[in-house]
C-alpha cells in the first residue's frame, strides 16, 4: 500500500514512516498543507494519514478540499483535539477515523488496516485467485498451501497486480506505487522486480504477461 503522511512534527512523523515502511508500505510525507496538495496532485494514495494543526492551515482545510475533489481516498486524521464535537466536525468532513494523539502504534496500524478493509467493501483480507491464497496484511503467499517467501516490495508488487487481474499496468503506475518520491530508483527497477515475482509463481496458475509498449498484467490459466 501507498500512504501518504501529512505531518509536520519530525520526530512523529519519521517514526511513523519507519514503522509503515517496516509493514513494507510506502510512504511520502508531507509537513504542510501545500505539500500534501501537491502529493496528491501527481500521486494516488491508498490511505492519508491527516495531523490538523500545519504551519500553514488547519489540516481540515485540506479534508475539505480533497472531498471537494471528488476524491474518496480514505483518509485518518491524526488529532490532539479529544472533544466529541471536533472529531463530529472532522467526520462530517469527510474523515474516514480518527486517531487522538498521543497514541499507540499499533492502535494506528490496527485502524489502517481497519479503514482500508472497508473501504475496499470487505472484511477479508486473503484474495484467492486459481491455486494462489495471498493475504494483504498478513503479508503471506501460498501456492498449493505452500508458503512462498517474498520480499516487502515483491508482495507490495503482487498485492496491486492480484487485487485488479487482467488490468494492464504501465510502468509509471507501478513505480510511482511502489516507490516514494525521495527514493533515488530508476523505473527500470521495475522490471527486476517483475522478473522475481515471475519466478515466485512458476509453480502457480498466474502470470504476468509483458505487452511491449503497455506494460504488465497478471492473468491466470
Amino acid at each position: 500500500m501507498k500512504f501518504l503522511l501529512v505531518e509536520d512534527n519530525t520526530e512523529l512523523a519519521n517514526a511513523i514512516c519507519t514503522r509503515l515502511q517496516i509493514d513494507g508500505h510506502v510512504v511520502d510525507h508531507a509537513g504542510k498543507i501545500e505539500d500534501a496538495l501537491a502529493f496528491v496532485e501527481i500521486g494516488e494514495y491508498d490511505l492519508i494519514l491527516l495531523d490538523i494543526m500545519l504551519p500553514d492551515g488547519d489540516g481540515r482545510m485540506f479534508l475539505k478540499q480533497h472531498r471537494a475533489g471528488k476524491k474518496d481516498t480514505p483518509v485518518i486524521v491524526l488529532t490532539a483535539r479529544s472533544q466529541v464535537s471536533d472529531r463530529i466536525s472532522m467526520l462530517d468532513l469527510g474523515a474516514d477515523d480518527y486517531v487522538t494523539k498521543p497514541f499507540d502504534h499499533e492502535e494506528l496500524q490496527a485502524r489502517c488496516r481497519a479503514v482500508l478493509r472497508r473501504n475496499s467493501g470487505t472484511a477479508q483480507t486473503t484474495t484467492r485467485l486459481g491455486n494462489v491464497a495471498f493475504d494483504s496484511v498478513a503479508g503471506s503467499l501460498t501456492i498449493d498451501g505452500t508458503a512462498i517467501n517474498l520480499r516487502n516490495r515483491e508482495l507490495r508488487l503482487l498485492e496491486l497486480l492480484i487485487n485488479a487481474p487482467g488490468q494492464i499496468f504501465p510502468k509509471h503506475k507501478l513505480f510511482d506505487r511502489l516507490f516514494s518520491y525521495d527514493e533515488d530508483v530508476s523505473e527500470n527497477a521495475i522490471e527486476v522486480y517483475i522478473g522475481r515475482l515471475r519466478k515466485h509463481l512458476e509453480p502457480s496458475d498466474l502470470r504476468i504477461t509483458t505487452l511491449r509498449g503497455l506494460g504488465y498484467r497478471l492473468d491466470h490459466d
